[in-house]
Order: C-alpha cells, then sequence, then structure tokens
C-alpha cells in the first residue's frame, strides 16, 4: 500500500515537472526572441520598441508566473484522482459529498488571482488608450491592398504640396539582396524617436488592421470612421508589420515598413520630400 502511494507521488512530481519545464521553455522563447521582423519558427514576441510593448511583454511574464502554479497545481490534483480512483490503492471510499470550507477556498482563491492580474492589465489598458500631446500625426488609410500616408502636420490647403504617398509590397522580381519577401514596400514610413506620434487609422473600402508588433500597435482600419492610436519609439530601427485584417484575396500582400530616425535626420527628409 504504501508503495503503490509512493509510486503515484512519483508519477503527479514527474506529471507536474513535465508541465513545469513546459511553461518555463515557453516563457524563455517569448523573452529571447529578438527581432524587428517575424523569423521562421518564432515562438516569442518581437524586440520591443515602445513601452507598450515592452508593458506587453512584462505583464505576458507576470502572467505566466500564475498559468505555472495553477497548471502544476490542477496536474497533481488530476493525477492523485486518477491514480486513487482505484480500488486496489483506496480500499474504502469517503462519505461526504461536499465541503463548506473547501467551497469557500475554491472561490476566494481565484477571485483573489483574478484581482491580482486585473490591476496591472487595466493600467496597461488606459495607458494604450492614453495620448499624450502628440509632436507628430500620421494619418493612415487601407486600400485593396496597400496603404496611404498622409503626414497631416505637413499638409497645406494646396494638395499639391500635401506630404503624402503610397506603400506597395515590392514585387520578388524587384527585391534585392537584404530586403525581405513579402514584408518589404516601395516607400517606408520614416518616423522619428522620442517623440509622441498620434496615428490615425481609416480604410477606403473594406476592413484592414494596421500592425506593427515591435511596437504593440494594432488598429483597425474602418471604413468611413477614423480609429486613433498613441506610441513612442524609443529606439532607431526599420520595423515590419503586416494587414491583420482579412481583407480580401491579397490580404497577404499588405506589409507595413517603418523606418525610425532621430529628430534631425526625420527634420532632414521631411524638407527633403517637401522640397521635391
Amino acid at each position: 500500500m504504501n508503495t503503490k502511494l509512493s509510486f503515484g507521488s512519483k508519477v503527479t512530481f514527474c506529471i507536474s515537472l513535465a508541465v513545469l519545464s513546459i511553461f518555463f521553455l515557453g516563457n524563455v522563447f517569448q523573452t529571447v526572441a529578438l527581432a524587428d521582423a517575424a523569423e521562421p519558427w518564432q515562438l516569442g514576441f518581437q524586440d520591443p520598441a515602445t513601452p507598450i510593448m515592452e508593458g506587453i511583454i512584462e505583464f505576458h511574464n507576470n502572467l505566466m508566473f500564475f498559468i505555472t502554479l495553477i497548471a502544476i497545481f490542477t496536474t497533481w490534483v488530476l493525477g492523485r484522482c486518477l491514480y486513487m480512483y482505484n480500488s486496489t490503492v483506496q480500499k474504502e471510499s469517503e462519505l461526504f459529498t461536499h465541503s463548506t470550507p473547501l467551497e469557500i477556498v475554491w472561490t476566494i482563491v481565484p477571485a483573489l488571482i483574478l484581482l491580482v492580474i486585473a490591476v496591472p492589465s487595466f493600467a496597461l489598458l488606459y495607458s494604450m488608450d492614453e495620448m499624450i500631446d502628440p509632436g507628430l500625426t500620421l494619418k493612415v488609410i487601407g486600400h485593396q491592398w496597400y496603404w496611404s500616408y498622409e503626414y497631416s502636420d505637413f499638409t497645406s490647403f494646396d494638395e499639391s504640396n500635401a506630404l503624402n504617398f503610397d506603400s506597395y509590397m515590392l514585387p520578388l522580381e524587384d527585391l534585392s539582396v537584404g530586403p525581405l519577401r513579402l514584408l518589404e514596400v516601395d516607400n517606408r514610413v520614416i518616423l522619428p524617436i522620442d517623440t509622441h506620434i498620434r496615428v490615425i487609422v481609416s480604410a477606403a473600402d473594406v476592413l484592414h488592421s494596421w500592425a506593427v508588433p515591435s511596437f504593440g500597435i494594432k488598429v483597425d482600419a474602418c471604413p468611413g470612421r477614423m480609429n486613433h492610436a498613441s506610441m513612442f519609439i524609443k529606439r532607431e530601427g526599420v520595423f515590419y508589420g503586416q494587414c491583420s485584417e482579412i481583407c480580401g484575396v491579397n490580404h497577404g500582400f499588405m506589409p507595413i515598413v517603418v523606418r525610425a530616425v532621430t529628430l534631425e535626420q526625420y527634420i532632414a527628409w521631411v524638407g527633403k520630400k517637401i522640397s521635391e
């Protein structure tokens, strides 16, 4: 009898250890997959470039702690139930049908866990919608199947001098060594770092979604409606995204490329574009 119980304990311990290892490895993969574009077989997030994305990754890592504990505990309980539900192991069945203290515990404990999770979740959610006095406004219009961009701060009543352009995916025959297949575009979006940026997103035909994972931003583009988001890019680089809303046969061919530069480089680029 004691030997069998010891064996059962070993089995449940091994199962719990396996579950813990899986969640631990998953957490590691989520934190070490550093890239500004998707990689083959990537399991984790892309390298964050904004405080919002940093908050999303941190919240995910904190949540993994609770998920791991819950998974280990429920696996252990399930293993014990399966093992003990056996006449050779448990000669006499228990007579109780319910337990008031147990019901109180398994009601209050999950509620407390959800409360602990909710506090940082709400803080992150409200920070994603917060619109700090923007120094730059970028207007994004989704089309089938390309993006149009307009720098509203430099647009006058004379549309001939408006700073806007269309961005199409580069076809395979135009790609050179270096650019990413199905992700490179003919006109990249240029944005400054260390600047509060407001992004206004809409669509001209069907639903689209402007999403850049490194920025932690995903805004639906709806015809006849203007959605907005804010971001604060903290480092230079080239960041890739894609349309994240099924919008037709060429939905997979609407990449987004944003190049983050210093404010001086951005001002020089704007001056060059306006003078063209």
